[in-house]
């Protein structure tokens, strides 16, 4: 297996950042693999430990998170968020605007990154039941929905970060998924912790990885 060693001396699976730090890699870095007899190095964002199986889908639950991250069933209500036709529920209306923000950028001090000078802003609509947001990778198995290894690639952004949801309410909530650099709320200083959910309102600002903001947009009244 090729590994790379980033400039903090972390071990990482990826050319171009570190799994470990976010660091960025130097091109130039010597690729080393690892010895057949020796095991193979734990790489960044262990997994929480595995808790009681969902009930709906039998999936593992990611330590005390709230939510399955496979079918989106609530721990603590005991239910399942519904796919609703956006007649039946205007919540599924709800978009969000995804942009590199160069003032939560200048919060974070991150040595070997730069902040993307072209990076055009972008809207997706949230689909229910949930939205993860995250890093695409093939050695991973991580495919989220709201994908932030597209140029520019967010180095700060785990491969699973964290998860928009619709509660049976129809009120959006986000979760962190055990993500390396945390994920933040407006302008709090604290980020949630892994497996905590905050309810979500109109113009209210996730903030994830180093410099991206995810802007949530509710649908237009009436």
């Amino acid at each position: 297996m090729t590994s790379y060693v980033c400039p903090k001396g972390h071990t990482s699976a990826e050319s171009d950042f570190c799994d470990t730090c976010g660091a960025r890699i130097s091109p130039s870095a010597e690729p080393s693999a690892s010895p057949s007899s020796a095991p193979t190095a734990v790489l960044a964002e262990p997994a929480p430990a595995a808790g009681p199986q969902c009930p709906h889908c039998g999936t593992p639950r990611s330590g005390t998170a709230r939510f399955c991250e496979d079918c989106g069933f609530d721990h603590t209500t005991g239910k399942i968020p519904q796919l609703v036709a956006p007649s039946e529920a205007v919540a599924a209306d709800w978009t969000a605007t995804v942009f590199a923000d160069r003032a939560y950028f200048d919060l974070n001090e991150t040595d070997g990154v730069d902040f993307p000078q072209d990076s055009p802003e972008r809207t997706v609509i949230l689909a229910p039941p949930q939205v993860r947001i995250g890093r695409r990778s093939a050695s991973k198995g991580t495919d989220p929905e709201l994908d932030l290894s597209e140029t520019p690639a967010d180095p700060g952004v785990s491969h699973s970060h964290a998860l928009l949801t619709l509660s049976v309410d129809g009120v959006w909530l986000v979760s962190d998924l055990g993500s390396t650099n945390g994920t933040y709320l407006n302008d709090e200083d604290r980020p949630l912790g892994a497996g905590q959910s905050r309810l979500l309102k109109d113009g209210d600002q996730v903030h994830v990885g180093v410099w991206t903001t995810i802007t949530l947009h509710a649908p237009p009244a009436g």
